[in-house]
């Protein structure tokens, strides 16, 4: 094993745990905290590929746009800080064997589809031109769409959060 191989599988882990510690924390603030550690965790292995432009969309937009605007969604809500009993619904097990069902599922058929593949990284495999004509001709409606929902999000916390008091006045 390389080192380059050693710290994809160390970052693996350190993803793989967070997003673990991410479903399954009952504060929502530390589920989402754990998220970028997750995401950032993403963003490492991206780099190790070498796909430097898929790794700093990652850092621009997933952290620095959806983790801030669920935190501002959070915060706008009035969500309790601390930790959230109501935010379990009691269905653990069943979520675990279907998520362990489909973690094993995802393993065998990488491993059986790539069982003799080795991937060079020596060339960049995240070149911009193509990452770019690739997202603007076939992926372009799923983007915009996904930008709508997200700024739809924002706009129902801000809702939610300015309700009227009984006498009319707002809080």
């Amino acid at each position: 094993m390389t080192g380059q191989e050693v710290v994809f599988l160390i970052v693996g882990v350190v993803v793989l745990g967070a997003a673990v510690r991410c479903v399954t924390t009952r504060e929502l603030v530390h589920a989402a905290l754990w998220l970028v550690v997750a995401l950032g965790g993403l963003a490492v292995q991206y780099l190790l590929l070498t796909a430097e432009f898929v790794a700093w969309v990652q850092v621009l937009i997933y952290l620095g746009s959806v983790v801030v605007l669920l935190l501002f969604g959070l915060m706008l809500t009035r969500a309790p800080i601390g930790p959230s009993p109501d935010a379990d619904s009691g269905n653990r097990p069943v979520a675990l064997a279907v998520s362990l069902g489909s973690a094993a599922a995802l393993v065998v058929l990488v491993v059986d589809a790539f069982r003799t593949a080795r991937i060079e990284l020596d060339p960049p495999h995240g070149e911009s031109g193509q990452i770019g004509e690739s997202l603007f001709r076939e992926w372009v409606l799923p983007f915009e769409a996904l930008s709508v929902l997200l700024l739809a999000a924002l706009v129902g916390a801000i809702v939610v959060s300015r309700t009227r008091r009984r006498d009319g006045g707002e809080r």
